[in-house]
């Protein structure tokens, strides 16, 4: 009892770590390769490759109930890696080792002379620093970044996700299969991640892992652990077994017309694979998972006799696989290319460029947003040319003519599409609201043809109906073409805008959503009994309870909702919130600000120097020229019209009072002749009229000593001529109209700037009279 506890302790940790060691060696001296596959020291390749399969058709834990079947088929996978690789063969033979990474040509390192005391290294317990493979490193994830980037990317591609930890020793024995591995699916577009139980519990415990080593998959958000031994092609086969059973249609003579035509129905390009393998490549089958929104996927089988006929009808070479895009024309592929050795970047530039048809029909918000993008400032403007038209057979002469248009037209600058007005009804009525004629309703073999500009997120947009409607005739198609050309020269001819409603899903019908959960609820009940069978209720327990989830869903939503009162009018959503103070205006746009207001100060002499006069090279003040009277009403229009642009780092927002500073405004003007409105002398024919600037706004460069000069334009009714008369005349809310426009083309540079020598004086204040 009086020893000393320290020496008492490290004596004990030193026969631990003793027992540990011999214990280890044991092992290693028990695990023989060549005993294992019942071969000598002096068998041929040949001899081992016959034995290694005799053994594991024998051993395969699919095939032999035996509990010990599973360990078995480790070992025999294990001595088959060894001596098949003449290398490592050569090192067990010189030294009895099996560990690739232990450093070959030197006697163990486990060991040293008795005398030199008990010695092992960090190799020996595989430190994270010394021993973890790159490829693992690259692939370690972390909580946040599973739950904010590979779930997301889970519903485009599968990911193979391995749990591991510093102290498994039996990780060990995988490491060449995985490694292997990763290389061909991560070539093929497999998402590859690697977790580690001791640094990421959180996530461990999130994916059910409670055991090392373990593999998992993981697609739509859903995680399905592997049960089988683990070799290159089981693992091949599971990533293979995440994906939808009808991701690929097999097409032969007998269908293949069906299945071009199908574009009508499903309203997507249709791509053709042709190769003389069997089975549907992975490559392919990744391919058709992460385009399956857009476009429909077969597979031709070049080595079958009952696709003679498309092989003839396409002209298809049978040494190389090819692929054939159709669109609207199903005699003709709008696309090919042909390749030996499939490269996956060469396949989704393919399809990407590719995804929409010709004239597309708009079925729901994402096909909408994906083919007429919200307008960026660092990128050329795009236009939709929107065909509203019906579904009877009276309008499909009148279709066909847009398609002809379309093919004639196709210009990168402009996305052809159409809707059914039955189908889209709200979409409609917002943009046929201010043509001149009844209820916006297309008439008897007549369409409507919109070209309109998409501005925000939120559904803004500026538009034009073209006039005269659309029947197909040349006419129409000219005078098409005519605003077509004009739009191109003058960004301003879209006179309209509107807030558009978010299209209907055409596919969310009741009968459709029973086909695709019937679809996944087969899905998940093979899983469920597949998990019955393998796995632990603790691993099961996320799919009942996604089973159960589907079907209240199914039977408290859907079903209540086939059954009420559909007439039944919902009340308009408000556009935008309530205002407070002219300033905190609140709606999305396509670059969101940081805050729901904008922040506008008042140009006086004590903020005039740090807003203006040293103001950051790159930066620029935009300043609002009112009165005390309209103040109020001008700067809650000004902070509607430029909120969607207050994200900018680079501007700033100020206003200026005439009623104190007019004197600055007219020495400003008087330093730039050319910013001068041309009737400043003709009004009223005197002098003595002060110029109203009320509802001008200048964006100023403080730097480099230039501006840019919005006037207040009326945008009411009235004829041009009014527009001289004086501005006191004009309704105050009317005089910023266009002012976001205005400020669309300040971002992109397209203004004039008026340069100045100097920036003029603010300290002299107007009297008041």
């Amino acid at each position: 009892m009086g020893a000393n506890p320290k020496l008492f302790l490290r004596r004990l940790f030193r026969l631990a770590a003793l027992l540990v060691l011999l214990d280890y060696a044991a092992e290693a001296s028990e695990f023989n390769p060549y005993k294992v596959l019942g071969v000598s020291t002096h068998s041929s390749q040949a001899e081992i490759k016959k034995a290694y399969k005799q053994l594991a058709r024998e051993w395969h834990p699919d095939k032999n109930k035996d509990p010990g079947a599973e360990d078995m088929f480790i070992k025999i996978t294990k001595s088959y890696e060894i001596l098949s690789n003449e290398e490592r063969r050569a090192n067990y033979d010189r030294f009895g080792q099996t560990d690739e990474n232990q450093h070959h040509g030197q006697a163990p390192q486990g060991f040293r002379h008795f005398h030199d005391s008990f010695y092992f290294d960090q190799s020996f317990f595989h430190f994270t620093q010394s021993t973890r493979d790159f490829t693992d490193s690259k692939h370690l994830l972390r909580y946040e970044h599973y739950m904010n980037e590979v779930v997301p990317d889970s519903f485009k591609r599968p990911y193979l996700i391995k749990i591991t930890s510093e102290w498994c020793f039996t990780c060990i024995h995988i490491e060449p299969i995985w490694k292997e591995t990763v290389q061909e699916l991560e070539a093929v577009g497999v998402g590859i991640g690697v977790v580690d139980i001791g640094y990421e519990k959180r996530l461990a415990n999130h994916l059910g892992a409670h055991r090392t080593p373990s593999i998992l998959g993981l697609i739509n958000g859903k995680v399905t652990f592997f049960h089988y031994a683990i070799s290159r092609e089981h693992l091949r086969q599971f990533v293979e077994s995440l994906l939808p059973q009808r991701l690929v249609e097999k097409v032969t003579d007998y269908n293949y017309l069906q299945f071009l035509n199908g574009w009508r129905e499903e309203n997507k390009p249709s791509v053709l694979l042709f190769d003389t393998v069997p089975t549907v490549p992975l490559l392919y089958k990744l391919t058709s998972f992460a385009y399956r929104d857009f476009v429909r996927f077969g597979y031709v089988d070049q080595g079958l006799t009952e696709t003679t006929s498309i092989l003839q009808q396409f002209n298809i070479n049978t040494y190389a696989p090819t692929m054939l895009l159709f669109k609207e024309n199903t005699e003709k592929p709008a696309d090919v290319i042909q390749f030996r050795g499939m490269k996956k970047q060469i396949i989704d530039e393919f399809v990407s460029n590719n995804r929409f048809l010709l004239v597309p029909r708009l079925v729901n918000q994402k096909v909408f947003d994906e083919l007429c993008p919200v307008k960026q400032f660092h990128r050329r403007r795009k236009y939709c040319v929107l065909l509203i038209t019906g579904e009877d057979e009276a309008f499909v002469s009148v279709n066909d003519a847009f398609f002809d248009f379309a093919s004639s037209n196709t210009k990168e600058v402009l996305r052809f599409a159409y809707v059914y007005q039955r189908q889209q009804q709200p979409l409609c009525d917002t943009l046929l609201k201010n043509e001149d004629m009844s209820p916006p309703q297309v008439r008897a073999k007549k369409s409507n043809v919109i070209i309109l500009e998409r501005r925000s997120a939120a559904g803004k947009v500026l538009y034009r109906t073209v006039t005269g409607g659309w029947n197909g005739s040349d006419e129409d198609k000219h005078r098409l073409h005519e605003q077509l050309e004009l739009l191109q020269r003058d960004p301003s001819f879209l006179t309209y805008d509107a807030m558009l409603p978010e299209l209907n899903n055409e596919f969310a019908s009741v009968s459709m959503f029973l086909i695709q959960w019937a679809n996944v609820a087969y899905d998940y009940l093979s899983q469920m009994y597949f998990d019955l069978l393998h796995s632990n209720w603790r691993e099961m327990m996320p799919i009942v309870s996604l089973i159960f989830s589907a079907l209240f869903i199914l039977f408290g939503t859907v079903i209540i909702q086939a059954f009420s009162d559909s007439g039944e009018e919902k009340p308009p959503k408000q556009k935008f919130p309530p205002t407070t103070n002219g300033i905190h205006v609140s709606f999305f746009s396509s670059r969101p600000p940081k805050k729901n207001f904008v922040e506008v100060t008042e140009l006086t002499d004590v903020t005039y120097t740090s807003n203006l006069v040293r103001l950051r090279p790159g930066h620029i003040n935009v300043v609002l020229v009112l009165t005390e009277a309209s103040k109020q009403v001008l700067l809650k229009k000004f902070a509607k019209e430029v909120y969607s642009f207050s994200g900018s780092h680079t501007l700033h927002y100020s206003f200026l009072n005439v009623d104190k500073h007019i004197q600055w405004m007219d020495t400003l003007l008087e330093l730039a002749p050319d910013a001068r409105p041309l009737d400043d002398e003709e009004v009223e024919g005197t002098s003595s009229c002060k110029q109203d600037y009320t509802g001008y706004v200048l964006a100023l460069n403080g730097h480099k000593k230039y501006f840019c000069l919005f006037r207040p334009v009326f945008t009411g009714e009235e004829s041009r001529s009014s527009s001289r008369q004086r501005a006191s005349t004009l309704q105050i809310h009317h005089k910023l109209d266009r002012l976001s426009l205005w400020m669309e083309r300040l971002m992109e540079g397209t203004l004039p700037r008026h340069y100045v020598p100097a920036w003029p004086d603010l300290h002299s204040i107007t009297p008041q009279k």
